[in-house]
Parts: structure tokens; sequence; C-alpha cells
């Protein structure tokens, strides 16, 4: 077995599992580009988009139970974040973090290709 191949099972692995780690998810998604695997890769950033977007839901979440005012800290952080344009005037994110960001493009340009 070669080394990329090794790489490749190690990655899926990694992937499959749920790891919050975007390294696995790029390396991998980098394997099928090369391979012009476009279907495999588009699934994997459904599960990446997937598992990294409930992740950073958990952890807002989280933050906000472990708050003795709930509903204070909940407009208090509504307005910062609608002051420094975080979210817009009806409660929507207008900031995407970072793996998610990228994720949603290359995942626009690989439904491009599979639609040619």
């Amino acid at each position: 077995m070669t080394q990329a191949a090794e790489d490749i099972t190690f990655y899926q692995q990694q992937a499959k599992s749920g790891a919050i780690d975007p390294f696995p998810y790029d390396r991998l998604m980098i394997y099928y580009r090369k391979q012009k695997e476009y279907k495999k890769e588009l699934q994997l950033i459904n599960r990446a988009l997937k598992v990294f977007g409930d992740h950073f839901k958990k952890q807002t979440a989280a933050v906000l139970q472990t708050a003795r005012s709930q509903a204070a800290i909940k407009r208090l952080s509504e307005k910062i974040s609608r002051s420094s344009g975080l979210i817009d005037k009806k409660g929507k994110p207008n900031y995407i973090p970072e793996p998610l960001l990228r994720w949603t493009k290359r995942k626009q340009a690989v439904e491009a290709k599979l639609k040619k």
C-alpha cells in the first residue's frame, strides 16, 4: 500500500468518526479533487459542513446554558452581534466561521463541475 493510499484511509476513518478537526476533511477533499472524484468530494463537503455546523451550534448553546440569566445574556449577545454586524436585523448570522465558509465556496465549485 502506498503512502497516499494509507493517508486516504486514515483521513477517511477520521472523517467517518466525526472528528472536529478540519485537517483530515481538507486533505481528503484535495485527494478527491486531484482524482477528479467530484461526487465523493461533494459528499465529504456536505458531511463536513454538517459536523462542523452542529459543533458550532452546540458550542453556542453550551455558552448560553451556563449563564445564570440566560434571557439577559441572550439579549445582550444579540445587541452586540447586531451592532458589530455579525447578525442582521432579523437575527440571521452574517458571519460564517472559517472552515465552513471555505467549504461552502468549494461546494459551489464542485456542484458547478458536476453540472457540466
